[in-house]
């Protein structure tokens, strides 16, 4: 469904919107950062939606929200974006593997190979600890078909011109 939203977007728009690979999506999170969060080292609920009962780091418990909330509660990363640590877990457009053998150079999509009923979720939720939502942590959901309420997506879009789109 989500494709499929890309796919209309990209028709009704005129310029191509796809789900970033899962290179995109961490270069995108760390926004210039080494750190395991955008913002440092330790996470609190005061910068993210996430289930506050679980520290990391030297961070404290704090709030556990239960739901997510609405974009634009935190303050964004270097690159102006919002939510990419906790709030909803956001699909890539990569096949699922197991490991980084064999992952393009280039930061594409990953679509040789791997398990292709499965794509990576990044950037933990609200429902989950605070080690999740690091800009590292990827999971394997429970398939692309997941209608979950802890998932969301972001698309990529192409701004100075329009690239035929090759959707999977």
């Amino acid at each position: 469904e989500a494709v499929e939203f890309c796919k209309r977007l990209s028709k009704l728009k005129g310029r191509y919107y796809r789900l970033p690979s899962e290179a995109e999506w961490e270069y995108a999170c760390r926004a210039g950062t080494t750190t395991p969060f955008y913002f440092g080292e330790t996470i609190t609920p005061e910068l993210v939606n996430y289930n506050g009962n679980y520290t990391y780091g030297d961070g404290l418990e704090g709030e556990y929200r239960e739901q997510t909330i609405p974009v634009g509660q935190f303050p964004p990363n270097a690159f102006g974006l919002y939510d990419m640590h906790g709030n909803v877990f956001e699909w890539c457009a990569d096949r699922w593997h197991d490991d980084y053998n064999g992952v393009p150079t280039d930061g594409s999509v990953w679509l040789k190979e791997g398990n292709k009923e499965r794509s990576p979720l990044r950037g933990g939720s609200w429902f989950i600890d605070s080690y999740n939502c690091r800009s590292a942590f990827r999971d394997c959901g429970n398939g692309r078909k997941l209608h979950y309420y802890v998932v969301g997506f972001r698309v990529v879009c192409y701004v100075n011109s329009y690239i035929p789109p090759t959707f999977e």
